[in-house]
């Protein structure tokens, strides 16, 4: 298929990773996947404490998109102070092992690969 107007992809992919590559590709998700793969259930403020850099707004976003696709699970509890905990889904640890070797060859990769700015 030729591009018809600019900005138009130039065909049309039917790929099945297309959704969850644009949540997982965002630049903290794989973080966050990976901290609640690791140490299980977490508080907002656990996860924001192990995650340096991260803004609260960007990392409430995240877990937004993380909830709307089934990978991790919001349970907030009826409790004074309130108390809210994040842990990865069925469908969220199946991924979080798939992408593990990624991140571990990633790992390796650091500081060897130069991206130009």
């Amino acid at each position: 298929m030729v591009r018809m107007k600019e900005g138009e992809p130039c065909c049309v992919c039917p790929c099945p990773c297309e959704g969850i590559i644009e949540i997982i590709g965002k630049k903290w998700a794989l973080c966050v996947l990976a901290l609640l793969g690791n140490d299980g259930t977490l508080r907002f403020n656990k996860l924001a404490e192990k995650l340096p850099g991260i803004s609260a707004k960007t990392l409430t976003e995240v877990l937004k998109d993380l909830q709307r696709t089934r990978l991790v699970k919001r349970e907030a509890f009826a409790e004074i102070p309130p108390r809210v905990e994040y842990h990865l889904t069925k469908e969220g640890n199946e991924l979080t092992m798939l992408v593990a070797p990624l991140m571990v060859w990633a790992d390796k990769m650091t500081g060897l690969v130069k991206l130009e700015s």
